[in-house]
């Protein structure tokens, strides 16, 4: 698996395609939609943290982070100087011991090799408390590149979500950024059991 060095290195290379400066249109559509803002929300491989950066403007003080690259997560520093230290997770998600309510999705899935994904189904069912969910966006295309990112389908999607998660919303984003348009689907999974 790619470890921090490999991340802080984009970072401090400048070496960031998928940083849009900004929350993309559908996570911002998915942020402004949430209603409760007293919930626990997990981003994993946050980056620079736009989303996080925008649910404490709109009065989610129970935000975390979590990215490998400490150079991602100092800019969010400067661009918040407020946010929680306790907060800024700097480390491995598949190490994090936390409960959350939410899991925002944006690049981190993409991120991991194959071999990681059940794990990481596995773990963000670990991380979330009885009738949390994880939402987001994951790529409905394959790349020909190796990777990362790596690319996927609904239908594996489905297959490896579905054992631990009730299948809310998984339907193709139409307000994805130019680039990515009609390669990304939006969902929401919540989560089966206690």
């Amino acid at each position: 698996m790619y470890a921090s060095e490999y991340w802080n290195d984009r970072y401090v290379r400048e070496d960031t395609p998928w940083d849009t400066g900004e929350p993309v249109p559908p996570l911002h559509r998915i942020i402004s939609g949430l209603n409760q803002r007293d919930i626990r929300i997990l981003i994993p491989g946050a980056g620079r943290g736009y989303e996080a950066i925008l649910l404490r403007s709109m009065g989610f003080q129970n935000v975390y982070v979590c990215d490998w690259a400490e150079q991602a997560l100092d800019a969010l520093r400067q661009k918040d100087m407020d946010f929680p230290e306790d907060h800024l997770l700097c480390g491995d998600f598949f190490a994090l011991e936390l409960q959350v309510d939410l899991i925002l999705e944006h690049t981190f899935f993409c991120a991991i090799p194959r071999s990681m994904r059940i794990p990481y189904v596995q773990k963000a069912h670990q991380l979330l408390n009885s009738g949390g969910a994880i939402a987001g966006l994951l790529f409905s295309r394959e790349f020909e590149a190796p990777g990362p990112p790596f690319g996927g389908s609904e239908e594996e999607y489905r297959s490896l979500f579905s054992p631990h998660f009730a299948i809310r919303e998984l339907t193709p984003a139409l307000d994805s950024i130019a680039p990515r348009l009609g390669s990304e689907l939006q969902f929401r999974f919540e989560k089966r059991g206690v």
